[in-house]
């Protein structure tokens, strides 16, 4: 375009001969020539101005002569960028505008024909829109993202605009529109800077002249992200949080409420998983996590039902249906403050859509339904361990139990995990297109739930792996009269059913707690019990799953404590690889809160039988390689089916809180409205 090239062209002929304020003036000279020529490149590309017909009169709207706003600065830096930021740009390719006209035409032929005859005169309108291609360079590569785009301040949607990003690596090839407009050989691909390019971008909307660009632009420093090869997907509640479409639906008020609260994709989804994907490059894992709602932490009391959220109302064209419930006929999910304690459950249909896109995405899907407890402050439920009136509100599944404190051992817990599973059957199910029904009675034990999740996958044409529940310790260590775990049986069960719907290409396992997944230690080591080994030595479980979140660091205040010396400071990565191998919880213990105020570290032995791995809850591997004997007042009974070795161990939790000295109690989270609600110790 002229007016870029001579500007630029002036401002090197006028350093040197004056220096900068040589430039500037060889700058304002060359925008002068520039716009003088213009007007005439402009004519010339039109084909001029044709004359108006007779009888006629033609107008002609404003035409743009000089493409004003580009910011273009002779030897501007690149600017090096670590983290996130929001950068402008320096324009580093771009054509000239490209003008379309339209033509309006009004009046009418009339009046008598022929020669001198009186006619009505026509008139016609001339209108022009002017669209600009340009490339601006952000900084120098390579980024991940970028992740917003303003103009003149104004956040755009990115999905009415052509934007292409490239990230700035040392291989990236040539844009496309720049190599069909330069000839052959002479397009640069501006390796090791990363740049985005704009492509018939309308200007009408910013006064036609290209706007000042601003960019959200994100690289991460090396770490972690490209290490990241599998996620859970949360937050798993809310109606529509992974819906695929674009959905709307009007408030109580009246106003409407999408799924899209973010203006770089279509959807909510789309543009929280091409950023998930962005910053994680070598991402091939998701687990999505589904919920359902129990209602109570007595055993033989729990439904386990999907919930709606208060006051919301249906999406148009996409009404809300989980398992036969539909909005007029499912509960709500209680009041916490004023607003809803948790988002609704996924509807079905939001749940078909995401695996699909997940798998189109070139990603293995992890099925993982998931239990919350929606239990509110001031019920008036009794506690099934103490018996008093009102259970902790919105606590965590694993406290789930048989009621009762003499229970264990007894009939009585056959009876009331009997009542917790209910009697759901795989063949009660079936699956129409996109629809998931149920043709049983109604049941709302963990076995519809667990058995509808599996029909939900079969309808998504399939998934790579299936968890059976997670976390449920209160339940699996239930011991039932006949010495085994009822609740273990079950799941052994629920795993052969999910078989018989998904097929023997589908992963199985559970998500055992870090403290579940080996052995029940009781009367100071006696009594040892292994309830989850005839799970995961069960045909249809293809591996051990363990939700990891030992302690890995006991950092404190000041310099009076024992790891002050041994570490340099609360992120010492070699204070976090020790504790990732031993520590707590796997070379001593804190037998009480008052040792472990003054770090009075216990260590972990057991005495003769020499096998301390079974109190070490950090020690899975001694775990996977042994050979199991329960032990009976203290004498080793005959092993259990699980057998060294025998399976892969999966990790499918892994984390802890974003807060400070997070990891030194990575299993407890801030939850202000939960009974679990807790911050690390320090």
């Amino acid at each position: 375009m002229a007016t870029l090239v001579l500007q630029t062209a002036g401002s090197v002929v006028g350093n040197l001969i004056g220096g900068p304020i040589g430039a500037s003036l060889g700058s304002v000279i060359g925008e002068a020539v520039g716009s003088a020529i213009d007007p005439s490149l402009t004519s010339l590309l039109s084909g001029g101005t044709r004359g108006a017909s007779r009888g006629s009169r033609t107008s002609s709207g404003p035409r743009l002569k000089v493409l004003d706003g580009i910011n273009a600065e002779e030897g501007a830096p690149v600017p090096r960028l670590y983290g996130r930021q929001r950068l402008g740009g320096q324009v580093i390719w771009a054509t000239q505008f490209e003008e379309v006209s339209t033509v309006t035409r009004s009046g009418r032929r009339g009046g008598k024909g022929g020669f001198g005859g009186a006619s009505s005169a026509r008139s016609a309108s001339v209108n022009y829109r002017y669209f600009a291609n340009v490339a601006i360079a952000l900084c120098e590569g390579q980024i991940a993202l970028v992740r917003r785009v303003w103009a003149d301040g104004v956040e755009l949607d990115l999905t009415t605009i052509t934007m292409r990003v490239h990230v700035g690596n040392e291989t990236q090839t040539a844009d496309p529109l720049i190599l069909a407009r330069e000839q052959t050989g002479s397009a640069p691909a501006y390796r090791g800077i990363a740049y985005v390019v704009f492509e018939h971008l309308a200007l009408d909307t910013f006064g036609n002249r290209l706007p000042q660009f601003t960019f959200e632009v994100i690289r991460p420093v090396h770490g972690l992200l490209p290490h990241i090869e599998a996620v859970c997907l949360i937050p798993g509640s809310g109606e529509h949080v992974y819906e695929t479409r674009i959905l709307s639906r009007p408030d109580a008020s009246g106003s409407t409420l999408p799924n899209r609260h973010q203006l770089v994709a279509e959807t909510d989804w789309q543009g929280s998983l091409d950023t998930l994907q962005a910053l994680c490059p070598n991402l091939k894992h998701v687990a999505l996590v589904v919920s359902w709602f129990g209602d109570d932490l007595r055993a033989g009391h729990c439904t386990i039902k999907p919930r709606i959220e208060p006051g919301a109302r249906d999406a148009a064209g996409a009404p809300w249906i989980v398992s036969g419930q539909t909005r007029a006929t499912a509960n709500s999910v209680s009041l916490h403050e004023g607003g809803a304690a948790f988002g609704g459950t996924p509807s079905d249909s939001s749940v078909i859509g995401a695996i699909r896109d997940l798998k189109a995405r070139g990603l293995f899907v992890t099925l993982y339904p998931f239990v919350m407890m929606d239990v509110p402050a001031g019920n008036a439920l009794p506690d099934p361990v103490t018996g008093q009136t009102g259970q902790a509100p919105y606590p965590w599944r694993g406290r789930i139990t048989c009621a009762g404190a003499a229970v264990q051992g007894t009939s009585a817990v056959q009876m009331q995990v009997a009542a917790f599973l209910g009697q759901t059957q795989a063949s009660q199910l079936s699956v129409v297109g996109d629809v998931v029904q149920f043709s049983g009675s109604a049941d709302w034990g963990f076995r519809r739930f667990l058995v509808h999740m599996a029909g939900l996958a079969e309808a998504a044409n399939g998934v790579d792996a299936f968890v059976l529940g997670s976390e449920m310790i209160g339940l699996t260590h239930c011991l039932g009269s006949n010495g085994a775990f009822p609740f273990v049986d079950g799941l052994v069960q629920l795993a052969n059913d999910v078989r018989s719907r998904l097929g023997p290409a589908v992963k199985l396992t559970y998500g055992a707690d870090w403290t579940e997944y080996g052995a029940r230690v009781r009367n100071g080591g006696a009594d040892v019990q292994f309830p989850l080994d005839a799970l995961w030595a069960a045909p249809a479980i293809d591996a051990v799953g363990i939700d990891w979140y030992p302690p890995v660091t006991d950092w404190r205040d000041g310099t009076n404590h024992v790891d002050f010396g041994r570490f340099d400071g609360p992120y010492d990565h070699a204070m976090f690889e020790a504790g990732s191998r031993g520590g707590e919880a796997f070379d001593w213990f804190y037998a009480n809160s008052a040792d472990r105020a003054l770090q009075l570290r216990s260590p972990i032995t057991d005495g003769a039988h020499g096998k301390p791995w079974i109190y070490r809850a950090k020690d899975a591997r001694t775990w996977w390689s042994s050979t199991h004997h329960p032990r009976a007042g203290g004498v080793e009974q005959s092993a259990t089916a699980w057998l060294p070795n025998l399976k892969p161990v999966w990790i499918l939790e892994l984390g802890c809180p974003a807060v400070d000295r997070g990891a030194n109690s990575p299993n407890v989270f801030p939850d202000p409205k939960s009974s679990e609600n807790a911050v690390p110790y320090a």
